[in-house]
Formats: structure tokens, sequence, C-alpha cells
């Protein structure tokens, strides 16, 4: 097999360009496209999880009836104004919603990019080991924002909007305000499910080991139970369940993946050592 041929700094530059500029194009493109239905996206997207007939709302008030828990799982009407208070308010929040609809959409394409930058420098091992890498990313990353909007989004929006320590002060959102919060926690989410991918690779430069990853689980248990427990929309177990089940199971599946890199690592050795061992003949 023919060796990759050697690039200058500068070609790396011009490659690396490239991949940016194609990557910002399909940004680009939509964004614009989602721009074009922002009054459609704004009425059953951004706002979906203000109503109280919301998928996840349906769900939950079915899986009440069906555990026996109505009266816990079955969220009450909940109503608030939402207001633009800045003259440029709308205007600047439709360009955010077009904006992050449109690098979810592209990101698997963004992504294979900057992959397509990067594999090149691996080497022939590394390049063996990281195979699915696009897939595995892309994947996780709509599986946390699907996670970020249909559970986290609906959950905080009815706990934020029924929250109230007077009956003199009335819930008026800025839309700034709100398109952030639903934002803040689709594209977290996105971020939060690559947490997998990361113990990969902390593993593999040996920063990070499956036995410290164990070691603080209990710590782990009780950040996201917290979590789950604020913004729940009440104090019963089915709720909590809904959110911290998800992110529990999404660290044991990396201390997994910690585990399998680590014993990877160890067979590797092994057969490297046993291969220094053999007499030459």
């Amino acid at each position: 097999m023919s060796e990759e041929k050697e690039m200058s700094f500068l070609d790396h530059l011009e490659e690396l360009r490239w991949h940016v500029v194609r990557s910002v194009a399909a940004i680009f493109i939509f964004t614009i496209l989602a721009f074009l239905f922002v009054p459609w996206i704004f009425d059953h997207i951004i706002f979906g999880p203000a109503d109280i007939h919301f998928p996840t709302f349906e769900w939950m008030c079915k899986l009440g009836k069906l555990v026996g828990a109505e009266d816990s799982l079955c969220a009450k009407p909940f109503h608030f104004k939402v207001q633009s208070r800045n003259m440029t308010g709308q205007f600047m929040m439709s360009i955010t919603a077009s904006f992050v609809i449109g690098l979810i959409i592209s990101f698997p394409y963004v992504f294979w990019e900057i992959w397509r930058f990067v594999k090149p420098g691996l080497y022939r091992k590394e390049k063996s080991n990281s195979r699915g890498a696009v897939f595995a990313v892309t994947f996780l990353f709509l599986l946390g924002v699907t996670f970020g909007y249909f559970i986290l989004s609906p959950m905080t929006v009815w706990f934020l909007s029924t929250y109230s320590i007077s009956d003199k002060i009335v819930n008026e959102f800025d839309i700034t305000s709100y398109v952030s919060t639903i934002v803040g926690m689709v594209l977290g989410s996105g971020l939060l499910f690559q947490f997998p991918v990361a113990v990969y690779f902390l593993t593999k430069v040996g920063i990070l080991t499956p036995q410290f990853m164990r070691k603080f689980r209990k710590h782990a248990i009780i950040v996201i139970l917290v979590m789950g427990a604020i913004i729940t929309p009440s104090p019963d177990p089915f709720s909590q369940l809904l959110i911290s089940l998800p992110l529990y199971m999404l660290f044991e599946i990396s201390i997994f993946i910690s585990a399998m890199v680590v014993k990877r690592k160890q067979q590797e050795e092994e057969k490297e050592l046993k291969a220094d061992q053999q007499p030459l003949s």
C-alpha cells in the first residue's frame, strides 16, 4: 500500500480551509432553509414543549394511568406569556432558532468533513480502532438532541413556568430567555451525550480508567438524581426515573467502553511482549 504523500504546513492549512468552507456552507444552506419556515418552526417546534399536548406530557400521562400514578405523572395545564421586549428580539431569535436547526441537521456532514481532515494524520492502528467514529458521534449527538428536546425541554419549561413564590407575580418570559433555554437544553444534551466518546479517547491516552469511574460511581449517581429531582415536574420516583435513568445508563456505558479500551490495550501489549521474546530465526 502506497504511503500518503507528505504535505507542507501551508498545504495542510489549504486542506483545512476547504473542509471548513464546505462545513460552513452546509450549515448556512440549512439555516437559510429553516429561516424560510420560521413561523411554522416557532409554532410547532420551539413552542412545542410549552404545550400540554406535547407528546412527552401525553406519554407520561399514559404511563401514569398504566402504573396507577396518574396524579403524579399527568402534568396539569400551564399557561404563560412570551413577550419580546427588545425591538430586534423576534428577528434575532428567528436567526438563532434557524441557525441551531441548521447546525443540528448538518452536524453529520460537518463532523464527516472534520474526520476527513483528521483521519489521514492517524496511524494505521489508530484508523482501525476508530472505525465507525462518524456514525458513533453522530448517533450520540442526535440521541442527545432528542433527549434534550423531548425530555429535558418540556420538563424544564413546565417547572419554570409553574414555579411561583407569590401569587402577585405573573410569569411572563422574554422571547430571548425562552429560546435560549430551549437551545441550551437541546445543544447541551447533544454535547452531554458525547461523554462515551470523550471517555474512549481519554482512556486511550491513559488519563481515565474504568477503576476511577467505578470508584466515583456513587458520586455520579447522586449528581444524576439531584439533576432529575430539580427538573422533573413532581418529586415522585417515576418522573425522576425518566430523567435519571438515561443519564445513568450513559455513565455505565462509558465505564464499559473504558474497560474495553483498557482490555484491548493490555492484549496488544501482551502480543508485543510475546513477539519481542520470540528468538530470532
